[in-house]
């Protein structure tokens, strides 16, 4: 795919990616690439959680990139994903978010689909007996087997569903490396997953911005005000900065010092703004916080697949966030909130109540939107500038600490080899 004159003319004032340019973020062609090699190519894309279908007949509409696709279980039990685009003129059949079908109808001439996907329905194939003749119906060569819905490639692992249009793509093991694998399968361990619930939220900003910020553990402590104060996600807590071969996928892990009292680099954290040592809760639960086996040690662990999604534990609050991009100035975000079926009743409701941390209106995660969209009005107002990635020097390596950028410096390394080449 070729770029026009003025999508061409990016510029990138090192040969490292420590200043990123603004047009980056700004060009709808250069967006449009990006959909092609990154999503509907050589990449795996999240599409849900098998718990969201868990009997046969079920379904899930999600996207991949921006195509619309469905997640179903057919009726052996097996997970399929088929493009959401009749065969016949191309219409988005399926409008329902979630539900159960026998089979999928397009309301347009109502060709009929089986759950994985195959037509099994023409109205009119053969025509219509007028007159003692038969007229119309489809060509005597129409096959119904080369008539199917686009059926995406499959990967389940944990629970997790992944999906491919390109049918060649690595394993899904091979895409997230074995560095990144095992934080997955720490996460994702095998019990079996239950869905507490969903946040959805339009974030008017490019869609590598999200990717960006979870790969960016400078904010946190100077951002937001309840992680530095209660000691949930500070830059003197220990911490350690994690990516694959690629620099593509990257995962921050914290461990939770004492809630909101300084210790070690304290008095450089206690002179941040976003610090309030006079702040209290009203209700304390929210910071009951009772430590799990499987955590290992690490509090905080915040995985970013590239280019679809990122795996958040904070804490005793776990969910999937699916980075939809909409045009290269906005996506959509979804969070899927879950928990285990062996929780207790009252760790499913801790659970539920540390979600509230996250999504649109989350204590923590709304200024995240907000200055996402504070940042995409400043690129397009100023295309030809440049951001800074340089804390923490201009290469990119694996970290012990957190005074760093070089998770986005290291995904940026590999954008330029996939959009460059």
């Amino acid at each position: 795919m070729s770029l026009s004159p003025a999508a061409q003319a990016i510029h990138w004032e090192k040969s490292d990616t420590s200043r990123i340019p603004f047009g980056v973020y700004t060009d709808e062609q250069r967006h449009k690439k990006e959909l092609a090699r990154f999503f509907y190519q050589a990449h795996w894309c999240y599409v849900g959680l098998e718990a969201e279908i868990p009997l046969p007949g079920d379904f899930k509409r999600t996207v991949v990139g921006e195509r619309s696709v469905i997640m179903t279980r057919g009726q052996d039990g097996q997970i399929h994903v088929v493009e959401n685009v009749c065969a016949h003129r191309g219409m988005q059949f399926c409008r329902e978010r979630h539900g159960h079908k026998k089979e999928f109808v397009c309301p347009y001439h109502q060709w009929s689909y089986t759950l994985k996907g195959d037509l099994q329905g023409v109205p009119f194939r053969r025509g219509v007996r007028q007159d003692g003749k038969v007229n119309g119906g489809m060509p005597a060569d129409f096959d119904p087997k080369d008539h199917g819905l686009t059926a995406l490639k499959v990967a389940v692992r944990g629970g997790v569903v992944f999906a491919s249009f390109d049918h060649a793509v690595e394993s899904l093991e091979d895409f997230m490396g074995p560095t990144i694998l095992g934080y997955f399968d720490r996460l994702f361990n095998g019990r079996k997953l239950v869905i507490l619930g969903y946040n959805r939220q339009r974030i008017p900003g490019n869609w590598k911005l999200m990717q960006e910020n979870i790969k960016d553990p400078y904010h946190p402590g100077l951002l937001h005000t309840w992680f530095v104060t209660f000691g949930l996600w500070r830059a003197d807590n220990k911490s350690e900065l994690r990516m694959d071969a690629h620099h593509r996928h990257a995962a921050m892990v914290s461990t939770r010092g004492s809630a909101g009292q300084a210790s070690g680099q304290a008095s450089q954290v206690t002179q941040v703004s976003s610090f309030k040592s006079d702040m209290q809760l009203h209700d304390p639960s929210f910071l009951d916080i009772v430590p799990e086996a499987w955590w290992g040690g690490p509090t905080a662990v915040m995985t970013t697949l590239f280019p679809s999604v990122i795996f958040q534990q904070q804490v005793n609050s776990v969910s999937t966030r699916h980075i939809q991009p909409d045009g290269h100035g906005a996506f959509d975000f979804v969070w899927t909130h879950f928990g285990f079926e062996d929780d207790s009743p009252e760790m499913q409701e801790r659970r539920l109540r540390q979600a509230n941390l996250f999504g649109p209106a989350g204590f923590v995660s709304a200024d995240d939107g907000e200055v996402i969209e504070f940042s995409q009005k400043a690129f397009e107002s100023k295309p030809q500038h440049r951001t800074l990635a340089e804390l923490g020097g201009r290469t990119v390596e694996e970290t012990d600490h957190m005074v760093t950028e070089t998770l986005i410096r290291g995904m940026y390394a590999y954008w330029r080899k996939v959009m460059e080449e």
